[in-house]
C-alpha cells in the first residue's frame, strides 16, 4: 500500500459519503469516471462507510515514513481522513458537542467568549457612531448609520466588478496564474451565505453573490478577494494545476466541505483581503474609485472603516451563539436576540445568520479562527510589514496546504 493509493481511496470514500449529503463535496476535479462510479452505484449505508473509513486510516497509520518532501502532504492527508470518519458518524445520528465537533472536523476550537468580554466593545462603537444618529438601541444606531452605505441595486454590478477586476491585478504581481484561468460572476437569491465560489476546474470558477439584502460598500472588496483574488479562485486554481496535475496528489481533487481544508480556505481568503489590499491603499482605491461609482461620499470613508475595524472585533460573537445554540443552551429566540445585540445584524440578517449556523453548524469558525491562525502563521514567517514577504509565504502556504494544527506548531 503506497500514500498514492491511499489518497485515491480517500477520494472515493468522500465521493461515497456526498451521496448522503449534496452538500458535503464542494468541488471534484478528479477523473471523471469516479464520479460516474460513485454516482450510479447503490448508496453504501453509513456504519458500512464508517468501517470503510477506520481500515483506510488503519492502513494510511501503517504506512512507512514517506520522503521529506511528501511528510507534511501524508499528515494533511491523514486530518483530512479523520474528519470524513468524524462526519460519518455526524451523519449517522453521532452526538457531540460544538467544540468536540469542530476539532473533530476542522482541527481547531474557538477560543471562549463571554458577553461581557463583548459588552466592552459595544461601548466603544457607541461612542464612534455620529452623534446626530440618536436612540437608545446600538443595533437601530448602527443600521440607521450603515444605510448610507448601502450600494445602490442599479450600481452593484459596477461597483463589484471594479473591486473584482482591481483584485486580481493586484494578485498576479505576486502569483504566477495560468493563462486560461477564469471566472465569471452570478446574482442569486434565497441563501444562507453572502457570495460562494463554485470551482468548475479547468481553472474557471462561477462566484456567485447573494443579492437577499442590500451590500454594504466594504462588502464590495472583501468578497472580490475573499472569492476570487487571492481568495477561494486562486487556491483552487493552485491546487488543480500544481498538486493535482503537477504532483498528482489526487487526495486534493476533492475538497469535502466539513474538513480541516476549509479552515485553511476560508482563513486564508479573509487574510488574503488585508495581503491584497494594505489599509491604506485600500483607503485610497476605495475613496478614487467604489465610493464615486456607489455614489456614497468618499469624505465618509474614514470614520466608516473605523467603525467596521471595532465591529470586526466582535467577529467571535456568532461563533459563542452557535455554541450555545446548538449546544441547547439557549433557545432559537434567544440565539436571534444575542445576534442582533452582539453581532449587531438586524432582524432579517440575524435570521439569515441562524439559519446558515443551523445548516453548517460549526463551519462558523473558519472564517474568523482560520482568519487569525492563518494571519499568526504568515506575520510569525514574514512579519507584519514586510507585504513581499507576506504575499511569498501567503502563496507557500496554498500550495503546500497544513490544517490548524499543522500552522500552530510549525
Amino acid at each position: 500500500m503506497t500514500l498514492n493509493q491511499i489518497a485515491e481511496e480517500y477520494v472515493r470514500l468522500v465521493l461515497a459519503v456526498g451521496r448522503h449529503d449534496s452538500s458535503y463535496v464542494d468541488a471534484y476535479i478528479g477523473p471523471p469516471s469516479w464520479q460516474t462510479e460513485a454516482q450510479q452505484a447503490p448508496v453504501v449505508p453509513l456504519p458500512d462507510l464508517s468501517a470503510q473509513a477506520g481500515a483506510i486510516l488503519r492502513r494510511a497509520e501503517s504506512l512507512p515514513a514517506p520522503p521529506q518532501d511528501q511528510h507534511e502532504r501524508q499528515q494533511f492527508l491523514m486530518k483530512q481522513l479523520r474528519a470524513v470518519n468524524a462526519f460519518i458518524t455526524q451523519l449517522n445520528g453521532g452526538k457531540s458537542s460544538f467544540d468536540t465537533e469542530s476539532l473533530a472536523l476542522y482541527d481547531a476550537v474557538s477560543p471562549p467568549l463571554t458577553t461581557a468580554d463583548l459588552d466592552i466593545t459595544l461601548v466603544e462603537l457607541a461612542t464612534l457612531l455620529p452623534a446626530e444618529i440618536q436612540g437608545e438601541d446600538l443595533n437601530a444606531r448602527l443600521s440607521a448609520y450603515h444605510k448610507q452605505f448601502e450600494i445602490p441595486c442599479d450600481k452593484l454590478d459596477a461597483v463589484f466588478t471594479a473591486a473584482i477586476n482591481e483584485a486580481p491585478a493586484r494578485t498576479r504581481r505576486y502569483i504566477h496564474l495560468p493563462e486560461n484561468e477564469s471566472f465569471q460572476v452570478a446574482y442569486v437569491k434565497d441563501k444562507v451565505w453572502s457570495a460562494y465560489n463554485w470551482y468548475k476546474g479547468d481553472s474557471h470558477s462561477l462566484i456567485e453573490v447573494n443579492t437577499d439584502f442590500p451590500m454594504f460598500i466594504s462588502r464590495a472588496i472583501d468578497l472580490a478577494s475573499h472569492e476570487a483574488y487571492p481568495g477561494h479562485h486562486v487556491f483552487n486554481v493552485l491546487t488543480e494545476n500544481e498538486l493535482v496535475r503537477e504532483k498528482g496528489w489526487i487526495e486534493y481533487a476533492i475538497y469535502p466541505l466539513y474538513s480541516p481544508m476549509s479552515l485553511l480556505a476560508e482563513g486564508s481568503a479573509n487574510y488574503g483581503i488585508e495581503v491584497a489590499f494594505p489599509h491604506a491603499e485600500r483607503m485610497q482605491f476605495e475613496k478614487e474609485v467604489l465610493f464615486p461609482l456607489a455614489g456614497i461620499d468618499p469624505a465618509k470613508a474614514e470614520r466608516y472603516y473605523q467603525i467596521q475595524a471595532v465591529l470586526q472585533k466582535l467577529s467571535y460573537a456568532g461563533n459563542m451563539v452557535a455554541r450555545q445554540y446548538l449546544d441547547s443552551l439557549i433557545d432559537r429566540d434567544t440565539a436571534l436576540l444575542m445576534l442582533m445585540k452582539y453581532s449587531l445584524s438586524d432582524a432579517a440578517r440575524s435570521e439569515q445568520r441562524l439559519r446558515f449556523i443551523e445548516h453548517l453548524r460549526s463551519y462558523v469558525i473558519n472564517y474568523n479562527l482560520g482568519q487569525d491562525v492563518v494571519q499568526a502563521y504568515i506575520e510569525r514567517h514574514a512579519g507584519i510589514k514586510d507585504q513581499d514577504a507576506r504575499w511569498q509565504v501567503l502563496t507557500d502556504l496554498l500550495r503546500h496546504p497544513k490544517s490548524a494544527s499543522m500552522m500552530m506548531l510549525s
